[in-house]
């Protein structure tokens, strides 16, 4: 999982809770013993996905939040612009990370 080297504070375990329907639930668990995962498993890797930026997990998420579309236009040419800056510098993933901060603080409406 990305950046857990980077784990030096806090508590160790940390619940995450929410709540849904029954229905929602019962779906949920289905679709997980289909893919063989527990319902931990599956939330760490979605928090770890989107946590990394993962692209496809990225594209859902902006086309599901609460945002005007000229803004997501806005955010995802910011991001694919960074993307292609950093694959043409060379950037390791820790510095691509601290870009991104950097964009995030300098544009926080984005």
């Amino acid at each position: 999982m990305p950046n857990e080297k980077n784990q030096n504070y806090g508590r160790a375990n940390k619940r995450i809770i929410f709540t849904d329907t029954d229905h929602r639930h019962a779906q949920l668990i289905l679709r997980l013993k289909h893919d063989n995962m527990t319902q931990a498993d599956f939330f760490r890797l979605m928090i770890s996905g989107y946590l990394s930026g993962e692209p496809g997990l990225q594209a859902f998420v902006d086309e599901h939040k609460d945002m005007s579309k000229t803004r997501k236009s806005v955010s995802r040419k910011l991001i694919d612009k960074g993307v292609k800056a950093s694959k043409q510098l060379g950037f390791s993933d820790d510095e691509v990370t601290n870009i991104f901060d950097l964009i995030a603080e300098e544009h926080p409406e984005l």
